[in-house]
């Protein structure tokens, strides 16, 4: 007994002393219902603390007690740590210098927190299943219930052991479809969803497990069911086909975000052997202090996207973003030269990369890749963002929060080329394998040339947008036609012997935007 008591032992001490206070929009609910607020405008959870405090809280005792996950790589610094190489390859063993995180506890979390999809890959007996059901318990569901409603996926899986069954006393006397009553599934309605070796179900299940995925409600015999928003959680063992079924691509890009779970290090067989001996399970001993209620899962939700993205964060997302979906050899019109438009065409991709024009393949980023980013990765990215900000008690979004996140939401999004000079050269052999650090570093040249080229300073295309979306009531014929000489002049300089990269493209369709914005406005104009 003593043993399960310093198991479910939460600390006292605050796990960030210098959290910043959270921005904080009003409600008029707030008046009526809910926790009343604390003196720095941010409303505490159920037991006093703040919600971030409370995550925090969650994520310590998880990676502390119930999950034995010592790998911490996600590294933040607040001065030069210390590095050191390690062998004939020179292995870089990093010591940082601040508060930094386990990703294979981290990201589930931020999914639980926002209610997003995630997906753990890695062998089997690594702890994956058992890291999802500790995320339904923190959501307040009894660890039987959990165990009980997860899907297990198999070869025989039917769309209604998936959903529900038809009741059979309506089989029978039903005159219509819509007489029929469905016995939906349990789990359809709650708040954590957890599906197991997911890519071990039938393709025409797959589809229905998509519906409710992505809208939220699933349909059988004409019958819907709502579902309410929740976080999902899929294991697998193998993310490239290894399941028994291959995971229709609709469903892969679903799922926001990808964690791998990481090899056991034996140096903590104690820490097992003391759970064998004492009859522990993780799941069974969560404090109550860490669990969230569904109304501090809504609040949590809104002070996540509360938190900041400034502008200069996000123009470096969007220089990063503006490498990859550019293919000058896709097609003629220069609004379809893009590598979507080969995909849909059916190219092999070696054809295309033989037609290169003569850029530098090795500078050029988006030679690295054989598609580019989706609108729904980019959202991802943003949220994830926000919510490693949130947990880190911040008020806005740095640059080192979309560093770590982006290697875990692009880890399946941007598909690598893997016969791309980048990696034929010294060094970069490894990030065939290394998704995550491949992305990071895609991540760091490309902050690299954006700094290059030192667009937080001169940046005409930016400036043109800011005076645009001032609007355009009141602008003069003559100011209108100043501003359309402006950008015919500065497309003939972006134009004027270059190379045609992807930033240089989508800088040049958002002055071709402008344009013809403007030309609409100044043929308005003469009609008055």
């Amino acid at each position: 007994m003593a043993f399960k008591d310093f198991f479910q032992r939460v600390s006292a001490a605050p796990t960030n002393p210098n959290q910043g206070q959270l921005p904080r929009h009003f409600d008029i609910a707030d008046l009526y219902s809910g926790p009343v607020p604390e003196a720095d405008g941010t409303a505490a959870g159920s037991e006093g603390l703040r919600l971030d405090e409370k995550l925090r809280q969650a994520y310590f005792w998880i990676v502390n007690t119930a999950i034995i996950s010592p790998h911490y790589d996600i590294e933040f610094n607040a001065e030069p740590p210390q590095v050191f190489n390690v062998g004939d390859a020179k292995s870089r063993l990093t010591l940082p210098s601040a508060q930094s995180y386990s990703s294979y506890v981290l990201l589930p979390l931020l999914t639980f927190a926002t209610r997003r999809k995630c997906l753990f890959i890695g062998g089997p007996g690594r702890g994956k299943t058992a890291s999802a059901l500790l995320m339904g318990v923190l959501a307040g569901y009894p660890p039987k219930d959990v165990r009980r409603t997860m899907l297990h996926g198999h070869p025989q899986m039917t769309i209604a052991d998936l959903l529900g069954n038809p009741l059979p006393a309506d089989l029978v006397a039903a005159q219509s479809v819509q007489d029929i009553r469905i016995a939906w599934r349990q789990w359809l309605s709650m708040r954590v969803k957890v599906i197991d070796e997911y890519n071990r179900i039938p393709t025409r299940t797959q589809s229905a497990l998509l519906t409710v995925m992505g809208d939220n409600y699933a349909e059988m015999f004409d019958q819907i069911h709502e579902c309410p928003d929740a976080a999902w959680f899929l294991t697998a063992n193998d993310d490239r086909g290894g399941g028994t079924y291959q995971v229709i691509e609709a469903l892969r890009d679903r799922i926001d975000v990808v964690v791998q779970a990481l090899s056991f290090n034996p140096r903590f067989l104690s820490d097992l052997l003391n759970r064998i001996e004492e009859r522990i399970r993780p799941e069974d001993v969560v404090p109550r202090q860490i669990i969230f209620t569904e109304a501090e899962l809504d609040r949590l939700q809104d002070e996540i996207l509360a938190v900041e993205f400034t502008e200069p964060v996000r123009r470096r997302l969007e220089f990063f973003a503006s490498q990859f979906e550019f293919c000058d050899a896709a097609a003629d019109q220069f609004e379809y030269k893009t590598k979507d438009t080969a995909r849909l065409a059916g190219v092999e991709w070696h054809l295309l990369t033989a037609r290169d024009t003569g850029r530098d393949r090795l500078k050029d980023l988006g030679c690295q890749t054989v598609n580019g980013l989706s609108v729904r990765s980019l959202m991802t990215l943003i949220h994830f963002s926000k919510a490693l900000a949130y947990f880190r008690g911040s008020v806005a979004v740095s640059l080192e929060d979309l560093r770590h996140i982006l290697g875990f939401v692009l880890f399946d999004k941007l598909v690598q080329d893997p016969d791309a000079p980048f990696f034929e050269a010294a060094g970069n052999g490894v990030f065939r394998t290394d998704r995550v650090g491949w992305l990071r570093r895609l991540f760091d040249l490309s902050c690299a040339e954006y700094d290059q080229l030192d667009l937080d300073r001169d940046d005409p295309v930016a400036d043109m947008k800011r005076l645009f979306h001032k609007g355009l009531s009141g602008v003069t014929e003559r100011e209108v036609r100043a501003r359309l000489v402006t950008i015919e002049r500065h497309i003939m300089e972006l134009t004027k012997g270059r190379k045609l990269y992807g930033h240089l493209y989508d800088d040049l369709l958002q002055l071709k935007y402008f344009h013809q914005r403007y030309t609409n406005y100044l043929n308005w104009l003469r009609t008055q």
